[in-house]
């Protein structure tokens, strides 16, 4: 085997001795490490000491290394701030640390020596302890509202050793012993917080070092808007004064606005205002349109709240057609129209003067299945009796308040030879287009004078919407038509000699929903002409000119709309 240089010469001055007689003192020994140094972290400035102790005869020398280097100790240079203590232990009289020179941070290991040879002690780290300044996360300011959690986070800043966190509130260290706090890593955790708890909040990372304090941090724990007191469902008549009040506390105050179906209320028509802790809304006359949904919203920087009432108008009942007194001939039929309207629908019925029994719609006399009531509020009698002569009243009843209107049936002889009342007039079928004004014609003659009235699809039409409307001589009219209105209207004319009707069609029709627009590149003939092929029939065109000239463009001329025939070919050229 083959032998380090040690291990050859002492294997030399042992055969030698066994020759010439011994000078080698049998109790030498070589060093032995009998204390190891251990691994230090200590704060700059402060003294240290790596320890290392070691045996052997004759006793060792002791030399220090870091990182591989021999250290310099006061043995070599009485300046150094390294001492060899005689144990063989290695003193600092200060940590020398800085930014670019770092002397003293290392491994260090110890050697002893003697003749017979050395040994080297386990490797120890000597490193210095760091804080520095600057968190790597400061917490922020965290807004919530009562009950809610609230949290902080906090990274300390980078330390050796790493550092410990806790916190600081107003100053004063956060009492832990609070089940609702909680500190896991840098994160501070408050849940179902209170009032007492809004302060300021401060982390503080600890090592060796010293103590760090990261920003300020604020907590506000605010409340969110309550309602004291909510607006509440009201019932009024047209034309008198209405008022919703709502009260609402909050920290900070919240405020306060008031909607109507969803759209903001801006001051004008209603009257918006605070009184004391009420926030007022007011309408000094309502109508119809103020019927719907009123909302109070409160808000603040941790929340909303709203509260509805529903207002509701009722308009007292009014007669959109009278009943007339009317001259009918025996075994003819009488009918007394009698149409209102208001909010809710009034209920209608009839009473002959003189007798206690009423007739609502739908139901008969009793006894007398000649006497009826429409749906609409029509008293029809047929075949007339001279009996049936008298005073008939039409009343309206709704919670809103009654009306009540009298006629009077005169009962003539049988008239034979008067014909039915005459249409000399009547209405035509007719398109028109949505959102426009629709006339149809009704004039009639007769002896005694027809009574006009008009039906949509077999049913009484005047009263239900505003937008009909009777015309003097008995046309009816109708403002802003809808899809709805088109069907079979029909002009009746009544009277004792009989009825007489006549009926049309009315068709209302959309426009259809606009396309992309389509490009045509044309040469231009004239400074005035402009021709368009390749459209389609029965098409409104909104049509626009744009000149150019090479890569120039100009401006879009005004649009101007045009209609194409419905007859013809399909291709259809356009002159503009």
């Amino acid at each position: 085997a083959r032998m380090g240089p040690l291990q050859y010469l002492f294997l030399c001055g042992l055969l030698h001795t066994q020759t010439y007689g011994s000078r080698l003192r049998q109790e030498d020994f070589p060093p032995r490490i009998v204390e190891h140094p251990s691994d230090l972290i200590v704060s700059k400035g402060e003294p240290a000491t790596l320890n290392c102790k070691a045996e052997g005869r004759p006793p060792p020398t002791v030399e220090w290394y870091k990182d591989g280097e021999r250290v310099e100790t006061n043995r070599e240079n009485p300046r150094s701030h390294r001492m060899l203590l005689p144990s063989g232990s290695l003193f600092f009289l200060r940590i020398v640390h800085g930014r670019r020179s770092k002397p003293d941070d290392g491994i260090y290991v110890c050697v002893a020596r003697n003749y017979l040879g050395e040994a080297k002690s386990r490797n120890a780290s000597l490193e210095v302890a760091l804080l520095r300044d600057d968190f790597r996360q400061n917490p922020q300011d965290v807004v919530v509202a009562v009950g809610e959690t609230a949290s902080f986070e906090c990274q300390p800043p980078r330390g050796h050793p790493e550092p410990t966190t806790f916190w600081r509130k107003d100053k004063t260290r956060l009492d832990l012993k609070d089940d609702r706090i909680t500190v896991r890593g840098g994160k501070l955790t408050i849940s179902n917080t209170k009032k007492s708890d809004s302060g300021i909040y401060v982390c503080v990372a600890a090592n060796m070092v010293g103590e760090r304090d990261s920003e300020k941090a604020q907590l506000s724990v605010f409340e969110r808007p309550v309602f004291v007191q909510r607006p509440v469902n009201q019932v009024v008549l047209v034309d008198e004064s209405v008022e919703f009040r709502c009260q609402v506390h909050g920290d900070p105050p919240p405020a306060l606005r008031w909607k109507k179906e969803d759209v903001d209320i801006t001051r004008g028509r209603y009257d918006i205002r605070y009184e004391k802790d009420d926030f007022l809304l007011r309408i000094k006359k309502a109508s119809m349109i103020d019927q719907g949904t009123f909302t109070c919203l409160a808000e603040n920087r941790v929340g909303k709240a709203e509260a509805s009432a529903y207002l509701t108008i009722r308009e007292a009942p009014q007669f959109v057609v009278r009943p007339r007194d009317q001259i009918v001939a025996q075994g003819r039929t009488a009918t007394f129209p009698c149409e209102t309207r208001g909010k809710p629908q009034p209920t209608v019925f009839w009473q002959r003067e003189g007798s206690q029994d009423l007739l609502f719609p739908s139901q008969q006399a009793q006894g007398d299945s000649r006497v009826s009531v429409s749906v609409n509020g029509e008293l029809t009698i047929s075949p007339v009796q001279r009996s049936d002569a008298g005073y008939y009243i039409c009343q309206a009843l709704t919670v809103a308040g009654s009306i009540m209107a009298k006629a009077q049936l005169e009962v003539a002889d049988a008239l034979k030879d008067r014909p039915p009342p005459i249409i000399r007039q009547g209405p035509s079928n007719q398109t028109q287009a949505l959102g426009g004004m629709s006339l149809l014609r009704c004039q009639a003659s007769g002896d005694p004078e027809p009574t006009i009235t008009w039906r949509k699809n077999g049913a009484n039409l005047l009263g239900k919407d505003t937008r009909f409307s009777l015309l003097e001589h008995g046309s009816l009219q109708i403002q802003s038509t809808r899809l709805s209105d088109s069907g079979l209207y029909t002009c009746v004319a009544t009277s004792s000699s009989g009825e007489t009707s006549w009926s049309a069609y009315l068709d209302v029709r959309g426009l259809p929903s606009p396309g992309p627009w389509q490009i045509q590149d044309l040469k231009v003939a004239s400074e005035r002409d402009i021709t368009l092929s390749g459209l389609k029939k029965g098409i409104v065109y909104e049509i626009k000119v744009r000149p150019y000239f090479n890569e120039f463009q100009g401006a879009d001329s005004e649009s101007m709309t045009a209609r194409t025939m419905e007859e013809g070919e399909p291709q259809i050229n356009s002159h503009f």
